[in-house]
């Protein structure tokens, strides 16, 4: 009996403590991402002013953060674009379809634009240490006409292996495409295997989210580490620069409301922005707070609803757009590019090479809005598609940790600009097919 109480006053000691473990476990991946990943930004700066030389032991674990995110950069492009080519029906490609796709590649390009108008404007630089090594592994950026050739690929495996982002993401969307023709075949065999390619890329995306989430678990450890180096090597006068990178960004996320969500619906639409901004309101307040686009579909479809949007159409371009629309993205990777370009070349971007990211951050958008840290990864292809390859232990790494550290707050601005061009360019292509109610418009 003795022995028998003994055993029962140990069970609940052992439950006691398991449940004091489970706690202590699950408080880093049940707390918010993003506060994590601010948290770790902040304590690496501190650790990295406050120890200086004696906290670079920890740069291994910052450079293991950028190997992952390398990692998983080509397959995400591939199985993501491939999957959205895919996706979209090729009956589905006709009026409405271009209309909206064209918009939304234009005002995709538009933003990028501003975001280097603005970047170079405030001109935001960290200054960081071994700019003159940078510059020397720059790598000469092409022509425009030549990268506009180099997006046809003569070799897909090897445009994969050497990770050439254009010619990739090229073949992936015709690929995809030629999967949306399969999928529609009245051939059974030929539809069969549409259904089983686009089944087989699905399922590659949808392992590389959980990949990516898994990686983002890691990430607040590989922020501290890649900051804390940074401000150990370079001191306190890089964090100015996180300031005038915020300022470029909200400055660039109302430029663009203004000039081209405005220009769209009061000039091509000749539409009532009073009457448009009344509804919507609501949909750019929601994702400003939620920071999710595909979050915010409801309520976007329901202000599309209010507007006097056809269903059939709103139905197919908001969803569309919550994938394939990143106009504040856009200006983000504008403005960090310019940054990250500041900081570790010490000169702005040059037209060619601007060219090169305004095609490079058009096409990407198409496929990796949906994709979590979908920022990030465009602002990797961006960066190697001008010779600014982020690379462990590298300035450009450094730097790139340093947005990533500000990037909740960026993300609000931006998604709820994202969520605005859905539904201005929706509204404005129902307007042009003549199927907006504009009894809604009188009120």
């Amino acid at each position: 009996m003795a022995k028998q109480h003994r055993r029962s006053n140990h069970g609940p000691n052992q439950t006691s403590n398991h449940e004091v473990s489970k706690k202590w476990y699950s408080w880093y991946f049940e707390s918010n991402l993003l506060y994590r990943i601010l948290i770790g930004l902040v304590l690496g700066l501190i650790a990295g002013l406050v120890f200086k030389e004696k906290i670079l032991w920890i740069a291994p674990f910052g450079d293991l953060f950028v190997r992952l995110l390398k990692m998983i950069m080509m397959p995400i492009i591939l199985s993501t674009l491939i999957v959205g080519a895919s996706s979209v029906s090729p009956a589905n490609l006709g009026k409405v379809g271009i209309r909206v796709i064209v918009l939304y590649l234009f005002t995709s390009a538009m933003a990028v634009f501003i975001g280097l108008a603005t970047g170079t404007l405030f001109r935001p630089s960290a200054e960081l240490a071994s700019i003159t090594e940078a510059v020397g592994r720059q790598a000469e950026a092409p022509s425009i006409t030549q990268t506009l050739l180099n997006i046809v690929p003569t070799s897909v495996a090897q445009v994969v292996v050497n990770e050439s982002i254009l010619a990739v993401i090229f073949f992936a969307l015709v690929f995809g495409m030629g999967i949306s023709y399969l999928r529609v075949s009245k051939d059974e065999r030929i539809k069969k295997g549409g259904d089983l390619l686009y089944t087989f890329f699905d399922g590659i995306a949808e392992v590389m989210m959980l990949v990516i989430k898994g990686i983002m678990q890691y990430a607040p450890i590989g922020v501290f580490a890649l900051v804390s180096v940074v401000f150990a090597s370079n001191g306190p006068k890089v964090m100015g620069s996180l300031g005038l990178v915020t300022a470029a960004c909200f400055v660039g996320y109302a430029l663009h409301i203004i000039l081209v969500y405005g220009g769209l619906v009061k000039v091509y639409g000749g539409l009532g922005l009073k009457r448009y901004f009344q509804d919507a309101k609501n949909p750019f307040i929601t994702a400003f707070v939620t920071r999710s686009s595909n979050g915010t579909l409801p309520v976007t479809m329901q202000a599309a609803q209010n507007l006097g949007v056809p269903k059939d159409i709103y139905s197919f371009s908001l969803p569309l757009g919550a994938t394939v629309n990143m106009d504040g993205t856009a200006i983000y990777q504008g403005v960090c590019a310019v940054f990250i370009a500041l900081s570790v070349w010490g000169r702005a971007f040059s037209i060619p090479e601007m060219g090169i990211i305004v095609v490079t951050a058009t096409l990407a958008s198409i496929g990796t809005a949906g994709v979590p840290g979908a920022g990030a990864i465009m602002l990797l292809l961006v960066l190697d598609s001008v010779g600014l390859p982020v690379v462990a232990g590298s300035p450009v790494a450094g730097a790139y940790a340093m947005i990533l550290g500000i990037d909740a707050l960026l993300d609000m601005g931006r998604t709820a600009l994202n969520v605005t061009g859905d539904l201005s360019c929706t509204t404005v292509v129902a307007k042009k097919m003549q199927q907006l109610d504009m009894a809604k418009w009188k009120t």
